[in-house]
């Protein structure tokens, strides 16, 4: 019963093809594609308008070299929500739950914030591995402190993740277990479990927006010590 509470995580397949590919493009085909026409539909006009804000109050303390990034931070937020999201349907796959895929997204943006800030401001950006007023003998300590602090950055942004969705999946299918459990033996005990399911799934859904949240925010802070 303990290993099959982790089937869940587990990469589907089909005929031993691996499903992955299909989960990660099925949020693309969700959204609909910008039309034509004059006027936009209701759907369209909502998606633009959670875009812009979005886009408005994570780039609005970064300087204009960093704007360029808001295509690309844009897309990874929704695509982030959708995949949590998609994850909570039932008989469905959350690939987020892998800290495999998560580590695929932290690691190159991560590396790039730290790239452009060694290119555009060296001497800022190592500057932050040793703060202003250490005293002499703390200096070689800080450094390496500094140093593992900033390596440690992309694991625990992809650690972050993976570890608030997949302690919310769990949970989420222990509660379900015990309430069909108790069904027949305590009713009342049962509909208060169920009751309690459902609190923690609309939970599990702010959960799902505001991990995807933030870590797109951590990595716009990281981008900002570095433009």
């Amino acid at each position: 019963m303990t290993l099959s509470f982790f089937d869940q995580f587990m990469s589907p397949t089909l005929l031993g093809i691996p499903l992955m590919a299909l989960a990660l493009s099925l949020p693309w085909i969700l959204y609909p594609k910008p039309t034509a026409r004059w006027l936009n539909s209701r759907l369209l006009t909502l998606q633009g308008w959670f875009i812009n804000r979005f886009t408005q109050q994570i780039f609005q303390p970064i300087s204009l070299g960093g704007h360029k990034w808001a295509a690309i931070l844009t897309s990874l937020m929704i695509f982030l929500i959708t995949l949590n999201m998609l994850g909570l349907l039932p008989y469905t796959f959350t690939p987020t739950t892998q800290l495999s895929l998560n580590m695929a997204f932290a690691v190159p943006l991560w590396l790039a914030t730290v790239i452009i800030g060694m290119r555009n401001q060296p001497t800022h950006a190592l500057g932050h591995l040793l703060p202003e007023g250490t005293p002499t003998l703390l200096i070689p300590v800080l450094i390496i402190i500094e140093t593992i602090s900033l390596f440690i950055r992309p694991l625990a942004l992809g650690v972050r993740l993976t570890a608030n969705l997949t302690a919310g999946h769990l949970l989420i299918q222990l509660i379900a277990t015990a309430a069909f459990v108790l069904l027949p033996l305590m009713p009342a005990v049962a509909v208060l479990t169920s009751a309690l399911l459902f609190l923690l799934t609309l939970l599990e859904v702010a959960v799902a927006m505001i991990q995807a949240y933030v870590f797109v925010l951590l990595l716009s802070l990281y981008l900002q010590e570095n433009v």
